[in-house]
Order: structure tokens, then sequence, then C-alpha cells
């Protein structure tokens, strides 16, 4: 069980299909014979994604899983366009170009904390009948990342940073996992000890940091017309700009000096100090993750190999 293994993320050479899963939503998203199927990501969505022939309403959700969507679908009436926000992956720029097209922000490189919830419309805000005609005729979008990748960043920034965080959750962490644990104050969880933490919790009831894409944003009930990649994040928020017909001179913003990208090596490097049973126990959880930033691949050679 303690045995770790390093390998390269990016997944170059997808190991050969095993038609032995035994996990029907796998299935989905693996043909028996033939490789990945195709998944939603890059301009418009392709017909053959994870939800199978059959898509569902936003209405036919649960209360709880409708209200985690509606609260993270931002809404620009004057330019027609819904996005469903993702943290972890560049949401707070876009919000920031949401303030700027409804003229609460001057520009988008304004070097002020970002406020997450003034001058914001939210489509949980609005009635049924409003919501539903914004989800038949806006545009729709969302942004997807690599989830080893942005649980990594949340691992980083949550508990690394933020006092809040690691006295909300780092203590907790740590006196569930750490056998004989010390007086901690949350700032010393590992790595492992978080992806243990999210091996227990419920996907629908996670910190919106972490909890799976496909949960916040609901892409087999929301009809995304756009599900852009966090790795051509500049050229992909650019189409949609041109696309929804924003000013010319808002532009997606770039980084932030201070920011700390999570490199492909750093990934490496985290995935090859952590137990092969654990990721394996972790990846059911995020596997239609994994399918809308086409990366089933990588995931299917965690599988087969962890």
């Amino acid at each position: 069980r303690g045995e770790r293994c390093c390998l390269h993320p990016a997944g170059d050479s997808p190991a050969p299909p095993r038609p032995t899963l035994g996990r029907g939503r796998l299935r989905l998203l693996f043909g028996p014979d033939t490789g990945p199927v195709p998944g939603p990501c890059s301009r418009t969505p392709s017909p053959r994604w994870q939800c199978g022939v059959q898509r569902w309403d936003i209405w036919e959700l649960s209360a709880g899983q409708r209200r985690t969507v509606l609260k993270h679908i931002l809404v620009s009436d004057k330019y027609r366009f819904l996005y469903c926000y993702v943290p972890k992956v560049a949401c707070s720029n876009w919000k920031r170009i949401l303030k700027v097209l409804d003229g609460a922000l001057e520009n988008v490189n304004v070097k002020l904390k970002m406020d997450h919830k003034n001058d914001l419309v939210f489509l949980g805000d609005m009635k049924p009948d409003e919501i539903s005609y914004r989800l038949k005729h806006y545009y729709k979008f969302i942004f997807v990342r690599d989830p080893m990748e942005r649980l990594l960043s949340a691992y980083r920034n949550k508990f690394g940073e933020i006092k809040e965080y690691q006295l909300k959750y780092g203590v907790e962490i740590v006196k569930r996992y750490r056998k004989s644990p010390r007086k901690s104050t949350g700032d010393d969880v590992t790595f492992s000890e978080f992806l243990l933490y999210l091996l227990d919790e419920e996907a629908e009831r996670m910190n919106e940091h972490w909890m799976p894409i496909y949960n916040l944003c609901q892409p087999c009930a929301v009809r995304y017309d756009f599900i852009g990649s966090y790795e051509r994040l500049n050229v992909d928020a650019n189409y949609i700009l041109e696309h929804v017909q924003a000013p010319s001179f808002i532009r997606f913003p770039e980084r932030q000096s201070w920011y700390k990208p999570v490199t492909r090596e750093t990934l490496h490097y985290y995935l090859c100090n952590t137990q092969r049973g654990l990721i394996k126990g972790l990846l059911p959880k995020y596997i239609l993750d994994f399918s809308l930033f086409q990366s089933v691949s990588y995931a299917r050679f965690l599988i087969l190999y962890f």
C-alpha cells in the first residue's frame, strides 16, 4: 500500500485498454477497444461526450444540485452570456471582466483585492422563468483544468496561505488522519492528508475550491456552448470575448506578479510522493472532470497502473 510511483502526468503514452474496469461511469468515458470517447472541450461540445444519449433539464436536478450550479453561474444581460465559475480556474479574472463589462470596474488590471460577491449578477438570484429564458437563449461557457493540478493549486493556496482554511479544515484534517497528532494550527497539512480528506468527503458537500467541476457546473443539465481550457486560457478567453462582442479594449488580464503557478514539474513531484492507492481511490470522484478536460487517457493511465 505504501508503494509510490513516478509518472508523467501528461499521459503522452496511454495504456492499452482493459475491458474489465468494472465501473459503469468509466464505460461511459472509454470505448471498449477504441480508446477514450471525445470530450466536449474546445469551441463546441462533442455530441458523443459523457452525458450519453440522455441529457436532462436543470429543473430535474435535486434541490441541492440545482442550488449549487445556479449560485456558480454569473450573468451578463448586456452581452447575453452565462459563465459558470470554477474556483482555481481563473475565475477571479473572469469576475473582473464581468465587472468591467457592467461598468463596476474601470479596467481588468485594477490591483484591488477581488470582491467575489458584490457587483456580480448570479443566476440563482433570479426567478424560475428568468432562469429558464437565459439558459435557453444566452451563450453559456465554462473553463476547466486538469483535476489533479486544480486540487494541488487549491491545497497550496488554501492550506499554505489562508488562515481561515487552516483553522476551518486543516486542524480537523490533522486530527482525523495523522497518527498521534500534536496540537496543530492547520498550516502543516500534507498533500496526502488532504487527498485522504477528499476521499472521505461526499462530492456534493465539498468546498467549492475542490468540489468536482462536474458537480459545480452540471454540464449535462446546462448545455454549454463552449468549454475552455486553463492550458490555453488567453486564446480561449479572447475567443469568447470576441464571440460575445465585448469592446475591443477588453482582453483577458495577465496573471498577477505574485501568482505562483502549478507547473507540470510541481505536479509530478507531488504525485511521485503520494501513495498509489490514494490516487487510485480518488479518481472515480473526478473521472468526469478528466473527460471535460480531455485528459481521459491520463485518467485511464492512473486507473490501470495505480
